[in-house]
């Protein structure tokens, strides 16, 4: 792997927005005809400022040599409640590597770096959504020993 993982700061929100933005376009903008693809440009710069200061959120980026932004991770815990009242659980909620830089160690590099937060974070469970028809996503996501738990399933009206 040639990069660098590191905690995202307020001044790296706009690489954060960036990444985002890419995902959008990626990953839902080409499997979910009602995704806002203006999101992230929109809403995202005061989202991931947020998130930034948070200590129940991770928000990583992953860097070239060359400082630029070549993914990004973001994570959260969410505590227990009264329906699930022992499962503390790190949600990955956004990830992308970008493409010239995937199957070189950056995705793992991210999402080891969760692991670690998540469980220093009392975390006993980790989860993540993805899209069904996104085969190279949960290949990854399999890979690292998610597995299956809920599904959801859609029918247009």
């Amino acid at each position: 792997m040639n990069a660098v993982v590191v905690r995202a700061t307020p001044e790296s929100v706009p690489q954060l927005v960036a990444s985002a933005t890419s995902l959008f376009a990626e990953d839902g903008g080409q499997r979910d005809p009602w995704m806002d693809l203006t999101w992230p440009h929109r809403e995202g710069p005061a989202y991931y400022a947020d998130l930034v200061r948070q200590s129940d959120s991770l928000c990583l980026l992953a860097l070239s040599p060359a400082g630029t932004a070549i993914g990004h991770l973001i994570g959260r815990i969410r505590r227990a409640d009264p329906l699930r009242p022992g499962a503390v659980a790190g949600v990955l909620e956004s990830m992308r590597v970008d493409p010239a830089h995937r199957a070189t160690g950056v995705g793992t590099a991210l999402a080891d770096e969760f692991f670690a937060w998540a469980r220093e974070s009392g975390a006993n469970q980790i989860s993540v959504t993805a899209y069904s028809a996104n085969e190279s996503a949960l290949s990854f996501y399999r890979g690292r020993g998610f597995t299956p738990f809920e599904l959801t399933l859609h029918a247009p009206l």
